[in-house]
């Protein structure tokens, strides 16, 4: 693949090419052609010294839809850990125009430059090295952006760079050339596709596979690859994390059961991954089914979890030995929401005065906050943000204004957009929990 210079590589390339190929125009010229990739609003006509020439202008880069799909994803859906250097895929528009001071000069040099990109369709590993290397000749004498563009690695891309003409009507011409600001002069469009650009930052690869299954006792070959014969998964697979009671998250000390199916085995160890947890809080289910479609555990309510668990949405995942087999195995991932549990009824709720009278609310929190995620304490319709605080066992602190009326409030603390469970889902009938409420004197 090549580097972020390749755009400027290509220009150099063809430039290089035309420069090449006019070479024998002079005499038809009428004197010596120069080849510039400038922006045509900068050329100057009415300059004393003005001699013909050929400009090629980079106007405008788009995606490549071909290559649009290509290694996707780059990152992992569990950790977010880069799996491919995706390519960047891009088409380079260019407008080839001819400049000169008398009559028929332009229309001669613009025809010898289309013959040349007719002729040299394909730009080929070759002549890429040669027009960017530049042979003999010491290229720190040149500019350094040249320079820079050696090391563009465009030679090396999978695909070669190929020049088609693009055809475009006298209303893009027109649109064109007032966008650029600039004089019209004879010219025509190209486009040259395809620019492959990838990133140099590392990435997960796989290790290459040993063995499809275990060895075939007295020979050289393995299993291979196993068919069940139906519908279901052939590798054990989670569907789904359903906390107790339909609840629209799981507290700490409440049961979880996740559904899946090829389950079955020994050592099951749920592993709960959240951003702010550098590794997975593990947890020893409470239950598994024999048939292997269930596996059941509860939130540890000890100091560990209650400091090493976080309220938002994490991926459940299990390790386990399936049944039959020798090395232990990661399932799929599935969403958990852990619901915040605000401490009811508060540390403290005071009416303060002073030059700045609030309401102050300060309580604690299931699992603990961190001072990374976002607190918010809701009051029926009035709703705080938590102060600042640099530990996760620092308490909450909320201040509402003092217009608050004193009533008792139906309170929910929201962390990182997840409520905590206001509403009591154990009856057929839906009501609110009573002990989730706030006394504001």
């Amino acid at each position: 693949m090549s580097s972020p210079l390749a755009i400027g590589a290509v220009s150099a390339v063809l430039r290089n090419l035309l420069d090449n190929g006019l070479i024998d125009a002079g005499a038809a010229m009428g004197g010596p052609v120069s080849v510039t990739a400038a922006a045509p609003d900068t050329i100057d006509l009415e300059a004393a010294n003005f001699t013909p020439r050929l400009n090629l202008f980079l106007y405008h880069v788009t995606p490549n839809t071909g290559w649009s799909n290509c290694a996707l994803p780059s990152r992992s859906a569990v950790n977010g850990e880069r799996l491919t250097n995706a390519p960047l895929a891009l088409d380079l528009h260019y407008l080839l125009t001819a400049y000169a001071p008398a009559d028929f000069q332009a229309e001669i040099l613009l025809g010898y430059a289309m013959h040349l990109l007719h002729e040299r369709p394909v730009l080929d590993r070759a002549a890429i090295r040669r027009a960017l290397t530049l042979g003999p000749i010491d290229t720190s004498l040149m500019p350094p952006a040249f320079q820079a563009l050696i090391a563009s690695d465009l030679a090396d891309q999978a695909e070669q760079i190929k020049i088609t003409p693009a055809a475009q009507s006298s209303d893009e011409m027109s649109k064109l050339w007032s966008a650029i600001q600039s004089k019209y002069r004879p010219s025509s469009a190209y486009q040259v596709s395809v620019v492959l650009i990838e990133g140099k930052r590392p990435a997960i690869l796989p290790l290459p596979v040993l063995t499809r299954g275990k060895r075939i006792p007295g020979t050289e070959r393995d299993e291979g690859v196993a068919v069940t014969p139906d519908i279901v998964p052939p590798v054990p697979t989670l569907f789904a994390a359903r906390p107790d009671k339909e609840q629209i998250g799981a507290r700490i000390g409440e049961t979880v059961t996740i559904d899946g199916i090829r389950l079955a085995g020994t050592g099951h160890v749920v592993r709960l991954a959240h951003r702010l947890l550098a590794a997975p809080f593990e947890i020893a289910p409470t239950s598994v089914a024999a048939d292997g479609t269930l596996v059941t555990f509860a939130l540890p309510t000890t100091a560990a979890a209650l400091s090493g668990l976080a309220a938002g949405q994490l991926s459940a995942s299990i390790r386990f030995t399936p049944a039959g087999g020798t090395n232990p195995q990661d399932t799929n991932a599935v969403p958990l929401v852990i619901s915040p549990e605000p401490t009811l009824p508060p540390v403290s709720v005071v009416r303060q005065g002073g030059p700045q009278p609030r309401v102050e609310a300060t309580l604690a929190a299931r699992p603990q906050v961190r001072p990374e995620q976002d607190a918010t304490l809701l009051l029926d319709g009035f709703a705080a943000s938590a102060e600042p605080r640099t530990t996760a066992a620092a308490p909450l602190v909320f201040r509402f204004p003092n217009a608050l009326p004193a009533a008792t409030y139906w309170a929910r603390l929201r962390v990182d957009g997840t409520d905590s469970i206001l509403v009591d889902r154990s009856n057929p009938v839906p009501v609110f929990d009573p002990s989730q409420q706030i006394v504001v004197p």
